[in-house]
């Protein structure tokens, strides 16, 4: 596992497929990132499944209205069209580059309607830059993601078994 050095912006995401570990960039989102560690907190993303995960490109999940297995609104033909009950985040595009493992909100055509759904890079996707809202970069596990079932939509999807800051873990 990558060292921790400010366990207050350091994601711990165990996943069906292993552990991941993300660092928070509040600097650059600090909204994006008040959302992700406010869902973390709440449990919100534990049992939710990546339910687009497309090879050389990336991996979604986040869906905590449709996509939470076990949760009373799960549905697997649903997943990837909810959110949290939370209002939509406005923009924070930024000059980030969306690289290997780097962590981006998604979202529908609008731009601030980011919600509580994210992605994670596989492999460097420069036509994202400037254009989704950076929030993390993967420090350990890469691996890991690199094992998620792929499939739009995925049959039998992987999924996030407890997301939480380290400083809580």
């Amino acid at each position: 596992m990558a060292e921790i050095k400010d366990p207050e912006n350091t994601i711990i995401m165990e996943t069906t497929k292993g552990q991941v570990v993300i660092q928070l960039l509040p600097d650059l989102a600090p909204g994006h990132v008040a959302r992700i560690k406010e869902l973390c907190a709440e449990g919100a993303y534990d049992g939710v499944v990546f339910h687009r995960v497309i090879d050389d490109f990336m991996a979604q999940t986040g869906d905590v209205q449709f996509g939470k297995t076990g949760g009373k609104d799960f549905n697997p033909a649903r997943a990837g069209m909810g959110g949290s009950s939370k209002p939509d985040l406005k923009a924070e595009f930024s000059n980030v580059s969306h690289v290997r493992g780097t962590c981006s909100m998604a979202r529908s055509q609008m731009p601030n309607s980011a919600n509580s759904q994210f992605f994670i890079c596989f492999t460097d996707s420069p036509w994202l830059n400037k254009q989704y809202s950076v929030w993390g970069q993967v420090i350990s596990g890469m691996d890991n993601v690199d094992k998620i079932k792929k499939g739009e939509p995925v049959k039998d999807p992987d999924s996030i078994v407890s997301m939480k800051l380290a400083a809580n873990a």
